[in-house]
């Protein structure tokens, strides 16, 4: 039986549910790479069950055990009991900024989630998500290897007063008939280091003749925050969007996001973090209630895929990846294939559903080896279905796996399936 959400942070028996099946070993990310008791589910849940009956001291060990999870919930997908592993874990990582502070590095990343407009200073000057333990390989770079282009130096990473983030790049409103209107909350990653993302979902919805407001107030999800453990960042930034979703939510059908882990920690990672703001929690649920993943909106709420069905077939082939935030919190895992497949050939590798080894901004710098070592075997995964192109709907995921071929020499691309479609309706 699944627990509440008043449940599972007020656990003091909660290590006593598990039954120690071992179940969520084979699935689990960080247990993959490092294969040790402690850092499995089970392990994790025990030393958490102790943590909170007062027999385990919130150490250095334990902080460093504490920040070895992916969070990529594959244990709660396989739970029989449906055991929150990764929530008990997000609350906990709270309790060590608090104790131990938050580097300086991690402040500073979060102080530009907070301020838009010191982001977008940052963005210019080539700064922008440069905390990662690997560079941005360029999409266009990538492609060169495979089909044999000219190779074009990347500026990714040096300064340019004339680059623009995708909402500083067009009017907020974008009318395309009036007929029916939708908003984008659009992602920091996708704003700024894949900004053909937008410009690809602003296409699709010019051919549907489908208004859009790009909600230019928003502010960064706080998902990298939250995992962290910096809730002074995320209490802030899922304050402020909440209201600002409140002011125009009535106006639109829905909130769409290409962004499987913004759309995730807007729709269910908001109403957990509010456990004990039951104010904040309601409002949270009422407002979020309009927020879809891109690609699950386009199939169910649009002619979309029928409109895709009477467009050509192109020659590339696709291998879909599911993001963690995707198919295991939202469900959402056959809409991106549903509207791929009208002009793609899709060939599955073995394990879609295997995470790629983001695991989070910590993850990514202190203990990026972790990463390193989990973005192996979905390299080799890609590689062995010979596609063209590898897709998921998620910039987490896409920085991650394209450093995961790059270190395997795998020549495979990079798309978000809005970027795709956009590509086969021009055909």
């Amino acid at each position: 039986m699944s627990k509440t959400i008043e449940d599972i942070f007020n656990f003091t028996e909660i290590a006593d549910d598990c039954v120690k099946c071992g179940k969520c070993i084979p699935v689990c990310t960080i247990h993959n790479v490092n294969a040790d008791e402690v850092t499995s589910p089970r392990g994790f849940i025990d030393l958490l069950g102790a943590y909170k009956r007062g027999n385990l001291e919130l150490d250095k060990t334990a902080k460093d055990i504490f920040e070895s999870c992916f969070l990529c919930t594959a244990c709660v997908e396989v739970c029989p009991k449906s055991l929150p592993t990764d929530m008990i874990i997000e609350q906990v990582r709270s309790d060590i900024a608090q104790k131990f502070g938050i580097a300086w590095y991690k402040k500073a990343f979060f102080l530009l989630l907070r301020h838009r407009w010191l982001n977008d200073i940052a963005f210019k000057l080539g700064y922008t998500f440069q905390t990662c333990g690997f560079k941005i390989k360029d999409d266009i770079n990538s492609m060169t290897a495979r089909f044999n282009l000219p190779i074009i130096k990347s500026d990714r990473l040096m300064p340019s007063l004339t680059k623009t983030s995708f909402l500083n790049a067009h009017p907020e409103n974008i009318h395309n008939g009036g007929k029916r209107k939708v908003a984008i909350f659009i992602g920091c990653l996708a704003n700024y280091n894949y900004r053909k993302i937008g410009d690809s979902l602003l296409e699709i919805l010019e051919v549907l003749e489908i208004d859009a407001f790009l909600a230019k107030s928003q502010k960064c999800c706080s998902a990298p925050a939250y995992f962290t453990g910096d809730f002074d960042t995320v209490d802030a930034n899922a304050k402020f969007n909440i209201e600002y979703f409140e002011s125009f939510a009535k106006d639109v059908e829905a909130i769409i996001v290409p962004e499987a882990t913004c759309s995730a920690m807007l729709k269910i990672d908001y109403e957990h973090y509010f456990h004990d703001q039951p104010e904040w929690k309601a409002r949270a649920k009422a407002v979020m209630k309009k927020v879809f993943m891109a690609t699950e909106w386009l199939q169910h709420h649009t002619d979309l895929e029928h409109l895709l069905a009477s467009k050509k077939k192109v020659s590339p082939i696709v291998t879909y990846h599911d993001p963690c935030h995707a198919k295991k919190m939202q469900g959402v895992h056959e809409e991106p294939r549903n509207l791929i497949r009208q002009n793609y050939k899709i060939v599955e590798m073995s394990d879609p559903n295997l995470c790629c080894g983001f695991g989070g901004v910590t993850m990514q710098t202190e203990k990026y080896h972790f990463a390193k070592a989990a973005g192996v075997p979905k390299a080799a995964m890609i590689e062995k279905t010979k596609a063209d192109i590898v897709s998921a709907e998620c910039s987490a995921c896409r920085m991650q796996i394209n450093n995961s071929m790059y270190n395997a020499g795998v020549e495979t691309v990079f798309k978000n399936p809005i970027e795709l479609i956009a590509q086969a309706l021009k055909n």
